[in-house]
């Protein structure tokens, strides 16, 4: 299983407009991202929807290094499909044995196999969420806070 990139205040997305804001903040702040999808997005929207934001909130936001996580859940068969879609990092918190079948095959496609995140700012609900995205990427906690 791959450790966490060095940027690791993850905010997680709920649309290409969260996205957006994410990639704008960051932009604004210099740093790099770390976009997470929402809980199980990978069930709910799928591979396909969360390859096309992030590669669209990239495109946009250029100067951004983002990488992008999509959320598996628990479930291997989002997993794998993830991987088959070619994402290129997926968050799995299902059984550790699970979990190292999966990293053996993520590594094999060039992907990277999460177990946990660190403490995230969930952007659901936010009225501002550049604004939030800006205070969370620089220190300052305010907002929807997951773990």
């Amino acid at each position: 299983m791959t450790a966490l990139p060095p940027h690791s205040r993850p905010i997680r997305i709920h649309s290409l407009t969260d996205a957006d804001a994410a990639c704008a903040a960051a932009a604004e702040l210099g740093i790099p991202l770390l976009l997470v999808s929402a809980p199980g997005a990978a069930a709910s929207a799928g591979a396909g929807w969360f390859r096309a934001v992030a590669a669209r909130a990239a495109a946009r936001h250029p100067s951004v290094a983002m990488t992008a996580v999509l959320d598996c859940a628990d479930r291997p068969g989002d997993a794998l499909g993830a991987l088959s879609a070619g994402i290129g990092a997926i968050l799995f918190t299902g059984r550790l044995d699970v979990a190292e079948r999966l990293a053996d095959i993520a590594t094999q496609r060039g992907a990277r196999l999460l177990t946990a995140l660190p403490e995230a700012l969930d952007l659901r609900g936010a009225r501002d969420p550049r604004r939030t995205c800006r205070n969370w990427l620089g220190g300052q906690d305010g907002g929807h806070v997951t773990e």
